[in-house]
């Protein structure tokens, strides 16, 4: 299934794609499951039932925005320098644990939505990753049952403003400017997208290609991730993780590249789908 979390009509609401728009959920069952978030920790609990069949489109292309798949994670652990080309790109050693850090849920942006060019910087860089969503519960979960966990994937650009990353040694300012979390546009659940490995990943900055690598790729693959995370802390439904980004940022780039005001950013994942941003001022 490939939901989508989505505004029309003056409200939010959820629902799978139907032919070349969506089948509202949250019209059908709103008085319980008003949105995706809800709908996750229901069926981890077994609550949820069978969900309506789409039958017909509620909503074309154009007659609805996409939001962030989910709106309320408990928890967003974003994992860094997980390419090969990438740690190298940085300069940084190979490690045997994946280096982490947290986003905010307010940061995010759905598909179509601006991200946006803070006021007080000129250094926003883009980086095309896999996110994975929760759907069960999970304390200290091998990885050979990790997956068990998962509800779905999704792209994600985990936009940085790099002069605030690197005021200090942690990540945590520039990776939290409001309206810079590009997620989306669907949550594709794995029966869609099993065999990650082989799949592309790829950025595109105003069409050229910026990023490219397969998600096999990944120094620390989503089970290991899913583990070492699970080791410390336990992960819900809802939870969002993004796995990574490759090569090619902008700030290792010689000249430098940077996003700016008109530009146009594009993530896309086999099988997934294509997040597309624009970049726009910051607002007020």
């Amino acid at each position: 299934m490939r939901f989508v979390s989505f505004a029309a009509e003056g409200r939010a609401s959820f629902g799978l794609v139907h032919g070349n728009g969506v089948f509202d959920l949250g019209r059908r069952l709103g008085a319980v499951l008003p949105d995706l978030d809800t709908y996750l920790k229901a069926a981890a609990l077994g609550l949820a039932g069978a969900l309506p069949k789409p039958d017909t489109v509620d909503f074309a292309a154009g007659q609805f925005a996409y939001l962030p798949p989910v709106a309320r994670p408990n928890k967003v652990i974003c994992v860094g320098v997980n390419y090969v080309e990438h740690r190298n790109e940085t300069g940084r050693p190979e490690i045997p644990y994946p280096t982490l850090f947290t986003r905010w849920a307010d940061t995010f942006v759905g598909h179509g939505a601006p991200i946006r060019m803070p006021s007080n910087s000129t250094s926003l860089d883009y980086e095309g990753e896999l996110a994975v969503v929760i759907g069960k519960a999970g304390r200290r979960v091998p990885k050979a049952k990790a997956m068990e966990l998962v509800a779905g994937f999704a792209c994600f650009n985990d936009a940085s403003v790099r002069d605030w990353q690197r005021h200090a040694s942690q990540f945590t300012p520039g990776k939290n400017f409001l309206g810079t979390g590009g997620f989306g546009p669907e949550l594709v659940t794995p029966d869609e997208v099993s065999n990650l490995g082989p799949r592309k990943i790829e950025t595109r900055l105003n069409g050229e290609v910026v990023q490219a690598a397969t998600l096999g790729d990944m120094i620390f693959d989503i089970p290991a991730v899913i583990e070492y995370i699970t080791g410390f802390t336990r992960l819900d439904p809802g939870d969002v993780i993004a796995t990574g980004t490759p090569g090619g940022v902008g700030e290792r780039r010689k000249p430098q590249l940077w996003m700016k005001p008109g530009d146009t950013v594009e993530v896309s994942i086999d099988g997934v789908g294509k997040l597309v941003n624009p970049v726009a001022p910051e607002g007020n």
